[in-house]
């Protein structure tokens, strides 16, 4: 490339950031599995509930309790997700979250009798507390066993969604070539934003200079290819007194080299954190990728009723996008949930309350869409803005079980990290699940609930900033078509 990365304001062809890479070192996942059996347990604590949308029948808390944990570590599994929702929280109140989660885990743990690894799951965009959460369970692992992680392992890829890193650097597919994450929209995040796509750069960044970026270790597409595991590996032990490291990543490959490589450093002593993106939680847990749930596949897991909800919260133009060609194919009734009355207290009760009425009554014949204005209202500043997507996430959820409790749909769609967490844990009151695959390819998590008011009801996590334009439709298309 002819510009450096911080002067990239326009998106690259992709082939001119993958060339002159070394060669793909291929790992199987059953050398992943194989490795890793009878170790302990991938735990991850995911700030959204779109982190599942990479792996297959594997088990999803959206509660905490030591019952509930204990649940989950004696499933057959080598990996369960623990909903956190910790970007819909303040700082203060995500911190909180994470001790609470590390101190029943610690406890669940014990009375199984067995150890556990955990992953902090952020956004392939790079949104969310970081380094909040990852130094405050730094903190409570040291005060739990005494013995305080070597290391922050960094590794935000997400292979199918075009979240590339490559050099140290992370970038974003676009339909015109890779953009450097820092110049994309999710840059701009009103609670999340910032600057830099160099992933050293961007720790610096967010560590207010705690950590400089000359210290962050890089572990390159030439380590992971050209040196491989045992390589890695070596990389990976050297990290003492938390330090970070960044990974590469282009294909799956790489993230199962790097399994391996943690793998062997772990057994050898070095105790790890990770805060990562969706495509490192399937390699690290030894799955292959699946292809999407087929009509046949998702018969039986669909509710009785002849139509769906599809719940939409997310403000990102892809979603925006998305909601156009949902409009175009046809077969969905709309209703606006209008955030200027939301946020008006006299008014709010019973404006939710007539259009869920109205979505519940047209569910007979046609599948029923509840979003809220696509006019994004922001606070005065990151606090504040939260606070408005928290109080407008609230009125859908608010929405979602007057429907259920009137007329309970085929499936439950959720668009947005925030609306898809909300709804699944007061909405539909999911506390336990099996995420039992996708309905597009690496994209699009089904939910199976396992117990309560959901069950028998599939939910669908999909997140607002990821497929393209027909993304929604298309998955419509193949719910309707079981």
């Amino acid at each position: 490339m002819s510009l450096p990365l911080h002067a990239q304001t326009r998106p690259v062809p992709e082939a001119a950031v993958l060339q002159g890479l070394p060669p793909v070192r291929e790992v199987s996942a059953a050398e992943v599995a194989a490795r890793i059996a009878g170790g302990p347990r991938l735990v991850v604590l995911d700030d959204d509930p779109t982190g599942t949308q990479t792996v297959a029948d594997v088990p999803v808390l959206t509660s905490w309790t030591v019952d509930d944990l204990r649940w989950a570590l004696s499933q057959d599994s080598a990996v369960f997700f623990v909903l956190t929702n910790t970007r819909s929280l303040s700082p203060e109140d995500a911190a909180a979250r994470n001790r609470e989660v590390a101190r029943a885990l610690h406890t669940a743990a014990a009375a199984e009798g067995t150890g556990y690894v955990l992953a902090s799951r952020g956004d392939s965009t790079l949104r969310g507390h970081f380094p909040l959460e990852t130094d405050v369970l730094a903190e409570e692992l040291t005060g739990l066993d005494g013995k305080a992680p070597d290391g922050v392992v960094l590794v935000p890829a997400y292979i199918e969604a075009g979240r590339l890193t490559v050099g140290s650097n992370h970038w974003m597919r676009t339909a015109d070539g890779l953009l450097p994450v820092g110049m994309s929209e999710f840059a701009r995040d009103a609670t999340f934003g910032f600057r830099s796509s160099s992933l050293p750069e961007w720790v610096e960044e967010k560590t207010g200079g705690r950590v400089p970026a000359d210290e962050v270790v890089r572990v390159t597409l030439d380590d992971l290819r050209g040196g491989g595991p045992a390589h890695t590996a070596r990389l990976l032990s050297s990290l003492r007194g938390g330090r970070t490291a960044v990974v590469d990543a282009v294909c799956d490959d790489d993230l199962r080299v790097l399994a391996l490589a943690l793998a062997q450093a772990e057994a050898d002593g070095t105790r790890l954190l990770y805060r990562v993106g969706p495509s490192f939680v399937r390699a690290r847990a030894g799955q292959a990728g699946r292809a999407p749930l087929t009509p046949a596949e998702l018969r039986p897991l669909r509710g009785n009723s002849p139509h769906g909800l599809i719940v939409v919260g997310s403000h990102v133009a892809l979603t925006t996008r998305q909601l156009d060609r949902l409009r175009e194919r046809g077969g969905i009734a709309e209703y606006e949930l209008d955030v200027a009355l939301l946020l008006d207290e006299e008014r709010r009760d019973a404006h939710i309350a007539e259009i869920a009425a109205a979505a519940a009554g047209a569910l007979d014949s046609a599948d029923a869409v509840i979003r809220t204005s696509r006019v994004l209202v922001t606070g005065a500043d990151a606090d504040g803005s939260l606070a408005i997507s928290r109080r407008v996430s609230a009125a859908l959820v608010q929405a979602v079980r007057q429907v259920n409790a009137t007329r309970r749909p085929a499936f439950v769609v959720a668009k947005g990290g925030i609306t898809s967490s909300d709804t699944a844990t007061h909405g539909l009151g999911i506390r336990r699940a099996w995420a039992r695959g996708t309905l597009l390819p690496g994209i699009v998590s089904l939910w199976e609930p396992a117990d309560g008011p959901a069950a028998g009801i599939p939910y669908i996590v999909f997140a607002g900033n990821v497929g393209g334009a027909d993304a929604l439709a298309d998955a419509l298309d193949l719910l309707r078509s079981a």
